[in-house]
């Protein structure tokens, strides 16, 4: 398993079920995969060092599904699995 650093969040992204859009079995324009923006929690770093030496813990904890900003983090390959490693300021919204 991956162990995240400082404020780092790793994240299993969950696919998203993409309808192809066809009319008359023409491909429409603009119909492309858009990347899913959800993810379940899988393991939270200890959170980034203040100024003042003091740590802010990220606000997420394991488990938890998240939304994250379209275009964060870096994707990485670890046993043939899929992950997403962002900051946890790259975390929009937990969702209940």
């Amino acid at each position: 398993m991956i162990k995240p650093l400082d404020n780092h969040v790793v994240l299993k992204v969950e696919k998203q079920n993409q309808e192809e859009k066809q009319v008359g079995g023409i491909y429409l324009a603009g119909a492309k995969e858009e990347k899913p923006n959800t993810a379940e929690v899988l393991a939270v770093g200890p959170g980034r060092v203040l100024e003042n030496g003091n740590r802010v813990a990220p606000e997420v904890e394991v488990g938890q599904k998240v939304l994250f900003d379209k275009y964060a983090g870096s994707e990485v390959e670890l046993d043939n699995q899929k992950y997403l490693v962002v900051r946890d300021t790259d975390l929009i919204a937990v969702i209940d």
